[in-house]
């Protein structure tokens, strides 16, 4: 690295510099430096980490570097092989560090908002622009280390075209106010999560403005303003507004799950209501929470929100909050906790914060939405779930990854049709149904029809129509009958639709064909869909199935062994075992997705993607 420098009266520096490790606040270099240049050589050994090379005037004229940190000069170096040492990264965001520097000074600085002085385009070459007094990134920076957690670094700017970088991890995690990203940073962190990478965002008011690098790289360009972007007029999608903004119309939080639009900000005296602040546990059974002790209701991570939180439009109607997904928001997100931050409007923005995590293609994306989140690292259920999230989504084996998405009392059996879960209670008589989400929203009774309501064994849907047998929910009773029912919410009767082989416990319908196992003697039974009469053939053993689906064009099945599946052909083949599974009373399939009903009353999932090719 070469270094040009002055001293305090802008002549020819005669004075020493000193290079520090941030995170282990180890000085790893100390040189004299006489002159207008210096250079540094990284040697090979030094770890992947974040450094700080500080210059000092030995002269008496010595500048005012403390206020402005200019005679700082930050910088990340990166494994060398990436990904040898952890399959976690950490970002540092350098665009956003260098928008701030000089704030209020015209032609230094993106900042202040809308004054005419603020600059457009500032160079990384400048003196400067290390990070803001607050430091709100470096609390999680050194807890990695003493955590237990060996990472490795990389520059924001290293992921505009960061495709070969991130395909070496599992995952990539952002922390604490990461706000300016181009085009090129969006694309590869979204392909790498939809190839099966996962992000943390430990972190608030993430990627609020698109912005540019000009110059390779040495520039970053932001006009905050489509009429004096001279881009907005040949290639729109690379303006420099805020990213939910006309003409770019990519929201952030398709990316992120949340944003700045709907959370809240509280500055100047304001910005001691983060001391005050909690969050509120609303899913209380997610993984996420895993080992923290808290239930529905309870507050945590007191001082961990603001001073700028990000959030997802909600609704309440449910009883649950839950993402209405109009603002940008991915369905798939779950909202973990909120915090009512609507009282923060005296102090600037009042609003919302939401912990989330949603599927993003075949990664995970969990986001603290909150600046402050590394700061309350100290309180132990902060922590916790800080250790949760690198566990799971960082950790270099993922393998079949179960997850819970709400209760599941005492049921019986479970299918998906037309956008419901339907599930037959412990007794067989009630029907009930929920949204299919990831979200712990509960179950409602659905209102039976007029007469005696039978009792049902068992319950599928067709995996697609063909004609001229429509969507319907599929179930066995205790009298061997098969039934057939509208998958309604409302009242609706069961019919008669044939017979099924004596004493069928489980269900499932694919490619024209109803499979049928009898538990008795453990056998696998099928006949063609759209011929009631037409006798069933015993296909051979059904590998202790007690519950049977389809997801995608195979046969799963939930048995004591776990889970297991075999192609819907008509000849006899062994179910193959997948992985684990949770004791489970009942299994579905939706979406890409399956669903399972375990016995100690909980509504699970497995995410695409995590299911082995057999």
């Amino acid at each position: 690295m070469r270094f040009g420098v002055t001293a305090g009266d802008g002549g020819p520096l005669r004075g020493h510099v000193v290079v520090t490790d941030v995170v282990t606040e180890r000085p790893v270099t100390r040189a004299s430096v006489h002159g207008i240049e210096w250079t540094l050589e990284i040697p090979y050994h030094w770890p992947s980490s974040l450094y700080v090379a500080r210059f000092h005037d030995d002269r008496p004229e010595t500048p005012e570097p403390e206020r402005d940190a200019e005679h700082e000069v930050w910088f990340v170096v990166r494994a060398a092989r990436p990904a040898a040492t952890s399959s976690v990264l950490v970002s540092v965001p350098f665009a956003t560090w260098r928008a701030y520097h000089r704030a209020g000074q015209p032609g230094r600085s993106i900042y202040y908002a809308e004054e005419p002085g603020r600059a457009a385009r500032v160079s990384f070459t400048d003196p400067g622009g290390g990070p803001p007094p607050e430091r709100w990134e470096e609390p999680l920076l050194r807890w990695l280390p003493g955590a237990g957690y060996p990472v490795e670094f990389c520059s924001g700017l290293d992921l505009d075209d960061g495709d070969g970088l991130l395909s070496r991890y599992r995952l990539l995690v952002v922390n604490g106010h990461d706000e300016y990203w181009s085009a090129g940073m969006r694309d590869s962190v979204e392909t790498f999560v939809r190839k099966g990478g996962n992000l943390a965002v430990f972190a608030g008011n993430t990627a609020w403005w698109q912005m540019r690098l000009e110059d390779g790289g040495r520039t970053m360009v932001c006009h905050r303003d489509a009429a004096a972007d001279p881009v907005s007029a040949v290639d729109p999608r690379r303006t420099t507004v805020e990213w939910s903004s006309s003409p770019v119309d990519r929201p952030e939080n398709s990316m992120t799950g949340v944003s700045f639009r709907n959370g809240a900000g509280a500055w100047g005296e304001g910005m001691a209501l983060t001391a005050r602040e909690s969050y509120t546990v609303r899913f209380a059974d997610h993984w996420v929470f895993e080992g923290t002790g808290l239930r529905d209701g309870d507050t945590f991570a007191r001082g961990a929100l603001g001073y700028e939180t990000d959030a997802a439009e909600l609704d309440w109607s449910a009883g649950v909050p839950r993402a209405t997904g109009r603002d940008g928001t991915p369905r798939s997100f779950a909202v973990l906790a909120t915090a009512d931050l609507r009282h923060w409007r005296a102090y600037g923005q009042g609003g919302w914060a939401t912990m989330g995590v949603f599927r993003l293609g075949a990664g995970t994306v969990f986001n603290a939405a909150t600046i402050n989140w590394a700061r309350a690292l100290p309180d132990p259920v902060v922590d916790r779930i800080t250790r949760n999230v690198l566990d799971r989504l960082g950790g270099t084996a993922p393998g079949p990854s179960w997850h819970t998405v709400g209760r599941a009392p005492r049921l019986r059996a479970l299918a998906a049709c037309e956008g419901l879960l339907f599930a037959v209670s412990e007794d067989g008589r009630s029907l009930l149904r929920r949204e299919p989400s990831d979200q712990n929203l509960p179950w409602s009774v659905c209102p039976p029809a007029p007469g005696p309501a039978p009792e049902i064994r068992c319950l599928t849907a067709p995996r697609e129509a063909c004609h001229p047998v429509p969507l319907a929910l599929l179930a066995v009773d205790a009298d061997d009958r098969l039934l057939v029912r509208a998958p309604v919410a409302g009242p609706s009767p069961w019919c008669p639709a044939g017979k099924v082989p004596a004493g069928t416990t489980a269900l499932a319908m694919c490619d024209n064909t109803l499979f049928a196992v009898t538990a008795h003697n453990d056998t696998l039974h099928h006949r063609p869909a759209l011929h009631p009469q037409a006798p069933w053939t015993a296909l051979g053993p059904a590998g202790k199935a007690s519950s049977l689906t389809v997801l995608d064009a195979r046969l799963y099945a939930a048995g004591p062994d776990g889970l297991s599946t075999r192609t819907p052909v008509t000849t006899e083949a062994p179910f193959v075992p997948t992985g684990a599974l949770p004791a489970a009373t009942a299994l579905a399939a939706y979406a890409g997705r399956l669903l399972a009903a375990t016995d100690d009353g909980l509504l699970v999932s497995l995410r695409p993607g995590a299911i082995p090719v057999v």
